[in-house]
């Protein structure tokens, strides 16, 4: 409770604020109840840890009252924002294209930031000792990805080189989905494939430097650095992001991105609740920074094809 308190007293003081009075409570009054929806892990029910402290953090954001709304899935989740049953989600980015694509109603506020500033991922088309020169040289060489269902290992690089205008074909003969990620790479190590299409994180600005991902595997497997060369990337897939209704009131959306972009630095033990995974803080995310994951929607879809 210290901590929700300290908090909470941070939180108003950046906001400027106290809890409002009539003649500001409009839209407040409007929703009524904030609700705030998000998936619980798997295997873990409807138990979110730190609930308490997280609605209490939002209350105080907010001046209003919050409740969290626990969805079996992102479909649910999905359905429940475009309904307008709830005004908040925490989406994967995928499932915010889902939601964008359902009904149009939906746009990010903040998306996390890994703390050596990797904002999403790329798929990347890698050879080993300069077997496979280009894109254009693939259909002579064997290239291997994950299964079908992995998104930075098959439908990220599939979405992203038909963005680029290079249709490949999921059964293309060239193509051999491996039983697993590991087990792709272990074919480009052993030498049963010239090249892999995996995935590494990256910067707004793809800057070099970010380790981790694929290339981090095959160097820990055994091949240098210098033996392997990044033939292609596709462009950014970014971390899912927390989403509002389109119709939300300004002022919401603007306490919620001053509470949500600063919560890091003010109370890391709260962001660490709501973000488990991305230890870098959130930053503002547009619209426009999910037009990968919409094209990962589409090919998904069968609609790439409309667009």
């Amino acid at each position: 409770m210290k901590h929700a308190l300290k908090a909470s007293t941070a939180i108003l003081a950046l906001l400027g604020a106290s809890w409002p009075g009539p003649a500001r409570a409009d839209w407040r009054d409007d929703i009524g109840t904030f609700r705030i929806g998000i998936v619980a892990e798997s295997g873990a029910g409807n138990s979110v840890p730190g609930l308490a402290l997280l609605t209490d953090a939002y209350t105080k954001a907010l001046g209003m009252k919050v409740e969290f709304v626990v969805a079996r899935d992102y479909a649910a989740l999905i359905e429940a924002q475009a309904d307008a049953r709830i005004e908040y989600a925490v989406y994967s980015a995928t499932a915010y294209a889902t939601a964008s694509e359902r009904c149009g109603c939906v746009e990010p506020l903040v998306a996390p930031v890994d703390s050596d500033g990797a904002v999403g991922i790329r798929s990347v088309l890698l050879t080993r000792d300069d077997k496979v020169p280009g894109l254009a040289a693939m259909a002579g060489h064997r290239i291997v990805m994950a299964p079908s269902d992995s998104i930075g290992g098959s439908l990220l690089p599939l979405a992203g080189l038909a963005a680029e205008g290079v249709k490949v074909a999921e059964d293309a003969p060239f193509l051999t989905h491996a039983s697993s990620a590991a087990a792709a790479e272990a074919m480009l190590v052993d030498g049963e494939a010239d090249a892999l299409f995996g995935w590494i994180p990256s910067a707004a600005d793809d800057r070099p430097g970010i380790a981790g991902g694929t290339v981090a595997r095959l160097e820990a497997a055994g091949l240098s650095k210098t033996a392997l060369q990044v033939v292609w990337k596709s462009g950014l897939l970014r971390y899912g992001p927390h989403a509002v209704r389109s119709d939300l009131d300004p002022e919401a959306k603007r306490r919620l991105t001053v509470f949500l972009t600063n919560l890091r630095s003010i109370s890391p033990d709260i962001y660490d609740l709501l973000e488990a995974k991305h230890s870098g803080g959130f930053t503002v995310a547009r619209p426009q920074d999910y037009a990968m994951a919409a094209a990962v929607v589409r090919l998904v879809s069968g609609s790439d094809h409309q667009r």
